[in-house]
């Protein structure tokens, strides 16, 4: 379970929050006026997270070319004026 404290707070305790994240693998959500804002996790969770972002655009990249969405490369440069 994440843990959540305030920018503020992690700015005061940064090295003790990585260490928290780093050697035990806790997640913490950053919070500001309240609100989250952002999260600290481990370099394995981000793998994780970076490895399942790309199966899911190689997912949608196979569901285009089944739907014809296939455009070619020199259609594109044209488009971009490359």
């Amino acid at each position: 379970m994440a843990k959540t404290i305030s920018v503020s707070e992690a700015r005061d305790e940064l090295s003790d929050t990585v260490d928290r994240v780093a050697r035990k693998g806790q997640r913490v959500t950053l919070t500001r006026r309240g609100k989250a804002v952002a999260a600290i996790v481990s370099t394995d969770d981000l793998a994780l997270l970076e490895a399942l972002e790309e199966r899911g655009d190689v997912e949608d990249a196979r569901a285009a070319l089944r739907k014809g969405g296939f455009i070619p490369l020199e259609k594109v440069k044209a488009r971009l004026g490359l």
